[in-house]
């Protein structure tokens, strides 16, 4: 996904088409994200809001942030139960996770396939895959 140049009223109106009152905080956090198209840890996000504004507080971003995913808007991508980014790309996609950078890349939905899903339980279906691939450098091997 594209970083897209999203103006205060396209922000507006984006907040709006999910449900979500345009709040000077949302349209901070949400110029914040759909501004890079980067994915972006809360504490990120908090950062970079306050650079401009420093009136943000760490539990309207999380609040924020929640009421984003819940409304379809962004999607959480947890690394590990330590790190957890926010995407703004909610098209289907599985991820890259660079474990010694800590930076996160998509990887396009149709260059990975997955077979074999377990027999679900009656009265349930799937949703989604998400695929994490995990990844560090290659150190040689010592003698």
């Amino acid at each position: 996904m594209e970083a897209i140049s999203y103006d205060r009223s396209s922000l507006i109106a984006l907040l709006r088409k999910h449900g979500i009152s345009p709040t000077h905080q949302r349209l901070e956090i949400a110029q914040v994200l759909f501004g890079r198209c980067h994915h972006l840890a809360a504490d990120q996000i908090l950062a970079m809001v306050n650079e401009r504004h420093a009136e943000t507080s760490k539990a309207t971003v999380y609040n924020t942030l929640n009421l984003f995913r819940d409304r379809g808007l962004i999607r959480e991508v947890i690394v590990d139960p330590k790190r957890v980014f926010y995407d703004p790309n909610t098209e289907p996609h599985h991820h890259l996770y660079n474990v010694d950078t800590g930076e996160i890349a998509d990887i396009a939905a149709e260059a990975l396939s997955v077979s074999g899903l377990p027999d679900l339980p009656p009265g349930m279906v799937t949703e989604g895959v998400d695929i994490i691939v995990r990844v560090r450098a290659s150190y040689p091997s010592v003698g």
